[in-house]
């Protein structure tokens, strides 16, 4: 199977909303930022400054993973691929591409906020270095239990 990482395109709008959802949906629910946001990625992901990659496969978009600027660092965000292809690897290639492009943009960190029942995505998070840090009392996320930092360069 071929992959390819492709940055965002307004013509994968509807399938980044579908890939999101869809995981979303089952094992929480589509809280009020998750609409907005993934019902405008252009105005409130690309436009405010952030980035949003996809994989694809044969013409079919099976991934997507966001960086989104919260004022003075990137968070990794509204990563999903489609059922059917995880297992393979792939989620561990495009969080690896998106590390690799956040090290050319020569930022220091990047920080993600997940849930602990989502145990697959935690142990890939720690396979490719994130570490936990404590999660702040206000989180745009209700899911949110636990945040993570990657260093990707020493922190001062």
């Amino acid at each position: 199977m071929k992959l390819e990482i492709i940055p965002f395109d307004i013509e994968y709008t509807q399938d980044f909303y579908n890939l999101n959802v869809e995981w979303l949906k089952k094992y929480f629910y589509v809280e009020p930022y998750d609409e907005k946001v993934l019902s405008n990625p252009k105005k409130y992901i690309i436009d405010a400054g952030g980035y949003i990659f996809f994989i694809r496969t044969e013409n079919k978009i099976i991934g997507t993973a966001a960086f989104i600027l919260q004022g003075a660092f990137f968070e990794l965000s509204k990563m999903a691929i489609l059922p059917k292809y995880q297992g393979l690897k792939i989620g561990q290639q495009l969080i690896e591409h998106c590390i690799e492009f956040a090290k050319k943009q020569d930022w220091k960190c990047i920080i993600l906020y997940s849930n602990r029942t989502l145990v697959p995505a935690i142990n890939l998070y720690e396979k490719v270095g994130f570490l936990e840090t404590p999660l702040e009392k206000e989180v745009h996320y209700d899911r949110a239990n636990i945040k993570m930092i990657l260093a990707l360069s020493p922190l001062k």
